[in-house]
């Protein structure tokens, strides 16, 4: 059974041994991933942390290296309750984390971790340039090295994969890539949560995992009522904790017990829960070629924002009014249409003759003076129409303000680099969308401005700035800021305006975020509460390409993560040579695809969606071509070394596969 780790002065610091991992990183994530790494895989791991305390949470009293030793003290003695040391222990025999400090990754700092003779290096630092400029001196000590790069510029994480990808291979001339296994990933922590966070602001409920082109939709159901029937769609993938419809019960964790959510249960297991809600695979839809984000207000200055909806109609009656009169003047006078509506509009002006002559009848002259009034009117309406024109050009690259009507729309609460991605995913889905941000310098400022999403610039935490939000009519709140005191504060006043609310906090700490949970649950039964922490979505994604492999997914199931993944059968042990029914284990893994498309004409990446050749309907990406992914498999078919499958996995689950594929390689 694991021992406790023991406080940090005291704790031995051991020189790297080869194959271990190496993560260097000055925030959460760095510690949450050495947590994945050490007790999910039983990794031998170096976390590298900055001295001193946290720069942008200065509020916390330990330093980073402290706070990395409490976590994974926390860690250890939740495994030990749990009665992690039996025959699976994962992490029988491994030596604990060994914790250096540094100010940045230096050359002689990462040689001193180990870097040269390491498995693996996950760089997640949250400035961009050291990541690069680290993983640049990682590749050139350690050619074999796998890089795993947080970077939150997308289309420079491309090309940096190709740099560092071709310089392994001139490093290694002549030398099998797939020998080496040295490859590098780059991913973007806020990417990867940015899902997850939309989907629960939406539904609180509905998740979405893209493969192929495809979207698997995992939806929430409430437990059926007496004398009906759940609908188990094409699967059950969790059954959802027993006291998650009472108040006073805790969202389910790793260490909820029996009364915890369960992930991927047995037949036997869910026909047994009655009362648990559930969440199953419920249907799978065709994902569209990506598209960029739609604008709230359509292309351009809308009509709305540059002529105000009174001028709109005033300029509306005047029309009326011309209209009448030239029909007056037709069946008064007997002119055509044409030269009936060309004298109203003479006299409108200002330009016709007076009708004094003999000619004239007294309907013409009415018709005229009419006209004249109706003239009178159309001139105050013109120099409106120019000062109001005039200044919506002014504003064209304002941020825009709420409109007064609008309801049903999600209340964003900091544009910081996971605020930024979350507004690029709710647009996407044609969410209307409010955001308050109290920098206007802010990272996603330009992205809303350009958007035209309406923003509000203010402190969420001074009143009348969720006011100016229309938090009354909103469906949702999005809490996303850096700071978990602002993100409660922000969530507490919104829901004494709106009790209803739904609302989805970003807090760091899983014992802060469970109590809070706890207490707004309480005061506010009926509405729903979710907390959610990045680092924790986002470390299962960095630990598995750490072992060389890429996540399509993770799904939040309460304060558990469920992971979909894309694996090859051959080197598996517990799927080659098994049914589908056989490969089955409860609470670890489920085959739930199988990729038919033949190896060679195989996406490396099932998560990316192919790209659409307008020109070649039949093409990859076409949104009419079917996809290779079988997803009505027989329970008695027999997985093949040769077969590509979609599995849904706990990350234990996972990490046994993996380590399964590792040993039988060995051998």
């Amino acid at each position: 059974m694991l021992g406790s780790v023991s406080t940090l002065p005291q704790q031995p610091q051991h020189p790297a041994s080869r194959g271990h991992m190496v993560v260097c990183g000055d925030d959460t994530l760095a510690r949450r991933l050495a947590v994945e790494l050490r007790y999910v895989y039983g990794e031998r791991v170096t976390l590298l942390v900055p001295p001193g305390r946290d720069t942008r949470r200065p509020e916390l009293p330990l330093t980073q290296r402290a706070r990395a030793g409490a976590l994974f003290g926390r860690m250890s003695a939740a495994m030990s309750r749990n009665g992690g040391g039996g025959d699976g222990d994962t992490n029988a025999g491994v030596e604990a984390v060994r914790i250096m400090e540094a100010h940045e990754p230096s050359d002689d700092v990462l040689e001193e971790a180990g870097v040269d003779r390491a498995a693996a290096l996950a760089l997640v630092y949250d400035d961009d340039e050291l990541n690069i400029r680290a993983a640049l001196t990682a590749r050139r000590l350690n050619p074999r090295l796998r890089l795993v790069i947080r970077l939150y510029n997308r289309k420079l994480g491309q090309h940096l994969e190709a740099l560092l990808d071709q310089a392994a291979a001139v490093s290694l001339p002549g030398l099998d890539p797939a020998a080496t296994d040295a490859s590098t990933t780059v991913l973007s922590d806020a990417d990867t949560a940015a899902p997850a966070l939309a989907a629960t602001a939406l539904t609180g409920s509905s998740k979405v995992i893209q493969a192929e082109g495809l979207l698997l939709r995992a939806v929430e159901r409430t437990p059926p009522r007496p004398g009906e029937l759940a609908d188990p769609g094409l699967c059950t993938l969790a059954l959802l904790s027993s006291t998650s419809q009472d108040p006073a019960g805790a969202e389910g964790s790793d260490s909820s017990g029996d009364e915890g959510p369960q992930l991927l249960p047995d037949r036997a297991t869910v026909n047994a829960a009655t009362g648990r809600g559930t969440i199953v695979l419920e249907a799978i839809s065709q994902a569209g070629p990506d598209r960029a984000p739609a604008r709230m207000g359509g292309r351009g200055a809308p009509l709305g924002t540059v002529f105000s909806r009174r001028l709109r109609w005033s300029a509306l009656g005047v029309a009326a009014a011309v209209v009448a009169l030239a029909v007056a003047s037709v069946i008064t006078t007997g002119d055509s249409p044409v030269h009936a509506a060309y004298l109203t509009m003479l006299d409108l002006l200002a330009m016709g003759d007076p009708a004094v002559e003999d000619t004239d009848t007294d309907s013409r002259q009415i018709i005229q003076l009419l006209s004249g009034m109706a003239g009178l009117l159309l001139l105050p309406l013109l120099v409106a129409a120019v000062l109001e024109a005039f200044g919506s050009l002014r504003n064209a690259s304002s941020l825009r303000r709420p409109p007064r009507g609008l309801s049903g729309h999600v209340v964003l609460l900091g544009l910081g680099k996971i605020g930024t991605r979350v507004l690029v995913r709710l647009r996407e889905l044609d969410i209307p969308v409010v955001v308050v941000e109290e920098d206007p310098e802010a990272r996603g400022i330009p992205l809303a401005r350009s958007l035209h999403v309406p923003t509000v610039l203010g402190d969420v935490t001074q009143e009348g700035v969720l006011e100016a939000a229309k938090i009354r009519r909103a469906r949702a709140l999005l809490a996303l800021t850096s700071i978990d005191t602002t993100n409660l504060e922000a969530a507490l006043y919104a829901r004494s305006l709106k009790p209803d609310l739904r609302v989805a906090l970003r807090l760091y700490d899983d014992e802060f975020a469970t109590a809070v949970y706890r207490t707004l649950r309480t005061a506010h039964p009926g509405a729903l509460t979710r907390s959610r922490s990045v680092s924790h979505l986002a470390a299962p994604s960095f630990a598995v390409a750490m072992m060389g492999r890429q996540i399509l997914g993770a799904v939040p199931v309460e304060r558990k993560v469920m992971l979909f993944a894309a694996l090859e059968v051959s080197g598996h042990p517990q799927l080659e040579g098994r049914t589908v029914d056989q490969a089955f284990r409860a609470g670890a893994w489920r085959v739930l695809a199988l990729d038919a498309t033949p190896p060679a004409d195989r996406l490396p990446d099932l998560a990316a969606v192919p790209p659409y050749d307008p020109l070649d309907p039949a093409g990859p990406g076409a949104p009419d071509r079917p996809s290779g992914l079988v997803w009505d498999l027989h329970p008695g078919y027999v997985l093949r070394p040769e077969d590509r499958v979609v599995i849904a996995a706990t990350r234990r689950g996972l990490a046994e596969l993996l380590r399964g594929q590792r040993s039988g390689a060995r051998r």
